[in-house]
């Protein structure tokens, strides 16, 4: 009888002593975690929505004008006569024409 209430106790020491790792995960999750995720949603649904003539401005900091999408990559304007082709991953924003 002694050791089943050993045992009972012992396994409620152990909740006790994860409890602080299960609440550090979880305010992780809610900090840091979920809103990346939430961002990284935003960018995926902006990417598959950019068509002809969006201005973008890419992770290097370039302002460039789109002159074509394909499926992995962009065709960009980003001087008169100057065009690259661009992966679509590395187009941080869309310009918003006022």
């Amino acid at each position: 009888m002694t050791y089943l209430i050993a045992q009972a106790t012992g396994s409620t020491d152990i909740f006790a002593q994860f409890l602080p790792l299960i609440l550090l995960f979880l305010g992780m999750w809610f900090l840091i975690i979920g809103p990346q995720r939430k961002r990284q949603k935003q960018h995926e649904a902006m990417l598959s929505e950019l068509k002809t003539g969006d201005e973008v401005v890419t992770s290097g900091g370039i302002f460039a004008t789109v002159t074509n999408v394909k499926e992995d990559r962009l065709v960009v304007r980003i001087a008169d006569n100057t065009k690259i082709e661009l992966a679509k991953n590395f187009v941080s924003k869309k310009i918003e024409s006022e």
